[in-house]
């Protein structure tokens, strides 16, 4: 195992012609802790945004013990991370039945969702009628308040509810109701709306709701997109579920992903030429960077150069490393403008969806991961003050 005192030396010293993932598991572990002690209910970590074994078991460790599996491989994955500790809730609306045999039967799930009157009766079928379940009915709600709405794809609507909330009362041991505001919300009022939509579910079907899940949508910190305090959301879902027409002994559960573990990685890039304001580096939208190219994200970055730069900054686009046109981060991402090939960026708050969206097109990879302690380059859960990193560089494969 390699150590460096900090990004820099890890650039300057390994001089690396691939990608560097930075690896911060105390900010994590941080990140858990908020929402273990703030949030007022339970937290379910979703997988999908970053399925790093090594990320699960710090989570974890910070009190996260529920986790949000939307299919089967990842319902293996948290149940060896973890030796079959935890509790998993398969939240996905749309399962294989295989796949919900194996959960209930092998993996202890019994916590599904669905949203229409087939799912349930495939999740009857694949569990035996089993009488142990939480089923939790997902509506569909707006995505008005968050940048990527999740809004077309899952939930039942208003009118459908009625009939498929009876039928899985009957059915459940414990039921619940679900919704999913969009990622990246940016106001409490997402959670609001939504709740209210809640309402006039539970009115309409007369039924006894055990479990009120939120869902994710909590948001991180990127240039342009500062969201007010995560209390504040807190406070909105708080007020809105003690006004809900539940039993007094409900749960109120939420399922972050991105809140947990964007400011977990980050990524050394390296330059391999300019072209007026077009950086060529080495890792893109078939790597870690997929958001900032098919979606327009803007990620903070620094350039990581021993004599530090006094140039005005330069907003500058990227192109990543494969022969494919679409490999185009149009930014603008700001550095200083003498930037030039062989210089090293770190691109930051990586830790939700890059490694995730990962693929090995054109055969390029990242293989080399960096345990740093020093502070990610944005945060929602304490002040990012610059410091100097110290970091353990881990070489995989």
């Amino acid at each position: 195992m390699h150590k460096h005192h900090s990004a820099l030396g890890v650039a300057t010293t390994l001089k690396p012609a691939a990608p560097v993932t930075l690896i911060r598991p105390e900010a994590a572990a941080r990140a858990a802790r908020f929402f273990v002690e703030k949030f007022p209910g339970r937290s379910l970590y979703a997988v999908k945004a970053n399925p790093s074994p090594d990320l699960i078991r710090t989570l974890f460790a910070a009190g996260i013990t529920h986790f949000d599996v939307a299919s089967i491989a990842e319902v293996r994955l948290v149940s060896e991370a973890l030796g079959g500790k935890g509790k998993l809730c398969f939240m996905h609306p749309v399962k294989a039945e295989e796949a919900i045999a194996e959960a209930y039967r092998d993996h202890g799930v019994r916590t599904f969702s669905l949203d229409t009157i087939d799912e349930l009766e495939k999740i009857m079928r694949a569990t035996g009628n089993a009488t142990d379940l939480e089923l939790c009915v997902r509506l569909r709600v707006s995505s008005d308040h968050s940048e990527l709405s999740l809004a077309s794809k899952f939930g039942a609507e208003l009118g459908e509810t009625r009939e498929l909330l009876m039928a899985t009362r009957q059915a459940a041991d414990a039921l619940g109701i679900c919704f999913h505001v969009g990622s990246q919300a940016m106001s409490p009022q997402a959670y609001t709306n939504a709740i209210e939509r809640v309402r006039a579910a539970i009115v309409d079907a007369a039924v006894t709701v055990d479990i009120i899940d939120v869902g994710g949508g909590f948001p991180s910190v990127y240039p342009g997109m500062e969201p007010p305090a995560l209390e504040g959301y807190f406070e909105a879902i708080h007020r809105g579920f003690e006004s809900l027409p539940v039993s007094y002994s409900s749960e109120l559960w939420c399922e972050p992903g991105r809140a947990l573990s964007a400011e977990y990685s980050s990524l050394i890039v390296r330059v391999e030429r300019r072209r007026g304001d077009e950086l060529y580096i080495n890792d893109g939208a078939y790597g870690a960077l997929f958001d900032a190219a098919h979606i327009g994200w803007r990620f903070p970055v620094a350039l990581l150069r021993e004599d530090e730069s006094d140039a005005d900054l330069k907003g500058f686009s990227f192109y990543g490393p494969t022969c494919d046109d679409m490999d185009h981060m149009v930014g603008p991402f700001m550095l200083p403008e003498d930037v030039k090939a062989g210089d090293y960026i770190e691109i930051g708050m990586l830790g939700a969806y890059g490694c995730a969206m990962r693929t090995g097109f054109n055969g390029f990879s990242a293989e080399t991961l960096v345990v740093v302690d020093d502070e990610p380059m944005a945060s929602l859960y304490g002040e990012v003050q610059p410091v100097r990193r110290r970091a353990n560089v881990i070489k995989l494969g």
